[in-house]
């Protein structure tokens, strides 16, 4: 592990996206990740902001900042949905969660088929493991799955419904690629156990736990913060609201094609929790 303030200093490079970034990470942190509805946060933010005056946007709950943690990487396998969507949600989640899998079942499904494969819709994933070492192994695996193009099948078969009772040791691990159709099992164990596979794991998460995040799943869309399970509505109103103020040229380069798989479809630096929607 790197000493000497060499972590903090690599997830200020992660995180660290331009001037406003601080101040709305420590907004997301106070405010929205602990709501259970997206437009709530706008009267915590002007309080939590300490002088910083939020712009007309994040009085609305929408952080452009936090917009551009969109990576828009065409060739990304752990995504899906054009690389020029004009909504990005990205989703911080954990295999273990249980409310991330009744989202991975229940939710997302339908935003596929309604936002996603008409183009309005990119979501991409960043492995957020909080709940111990199965959690970091399965994030592993998923990411190892993406090097063979089967992210969505892995997604889609670990978040079966009982799946995450069976745990994600190796063999285990080994059974859900072969369900995701994996063709090479052996490189996907190599895959998931390498150096790559831990760096890329702990990218994602150090992003995660550097916007406050402490509960999955969690989500951004298009700068606007949603936390937990919500139900179809909220994401709907979130994505159409995105979708009705996205700026003409602010998307990715136009043509640019995500990956877009199937529509099926871990231990942090503090204890996590999985959060549901609103009661």
């Amino acid at each position: 592990m790197p000493k000497n303030g060499k972590t903090d200093s690599k997830k200020s490079r992660n995180i660290a996206i331009g001037a406003g970034v601080a101040v709305a990470a420590l907004l997301l942190g106070v405010a929205s990740y602990t709501a259970t509805k997206p437009e709530d946060s706008g009267s915590t933010v002007k309080e939590a902001a300490a002088g910083a005056a939020p712009s007309a946007d994040a009085q609305n709950g929408v952080y452009p900042e936090l917009e551009k943690l969109a990576r828009r990487d065409a060739g990304d396998p752990l995504a899906q949905g054009r690389a020029d969507a004009p909504v990005v949600m990205v989703e911080y989640a954990d295999f273990k969660c249980g409310f991330c899998g009744k989202f991975a079942r229940d939710t997302e499904p339908g935003l596929v088929k309604k936002y996603v494969d008409e183009g309005t819709l990119r979501i991409e994933w960043r492995n957020f493991p909080i709940f111990g070492k199965d959690s970091e192994r399965a994030a592993r695996g998923a990411w190892a799955a993406g090097r063979q193009d089967r992210f969505w099948q892995f997604h889609e078969a670990a978040y079966a419904e009982g799946s995450k009772e069976k745990g994600f040791g190796d063999d285990r691990l080994k059974e859900i690629a072969r369900k995701a159709g994996v063709k090479d099992v052996d490189r996907f164990m190599k895959d998931a156990d390498s150096d790559a596979a831990g760096s890329a794991v702990r990218k994602d998460q150090e992003e995660a736990y550097g916007l406050g995040a402490a509960s999955t799943p969690s989500f951004l869309i298009n700068g606007r913060p949603v936390s937990g399970a919500q139900p179809d509505e909220v994401f709907h109103q979130a994505i159409e609201a995105a979708a009705a103020n996205a700026k003409p040229g602010t998307a990715g380069k136009p043509g640019a094609a995500g990956q877009s798989g199937a529509a099926g479809k871990s231990a942090g630096p503090k204890a996590g929790r999985d959060e549901g929607g609103s009661e």
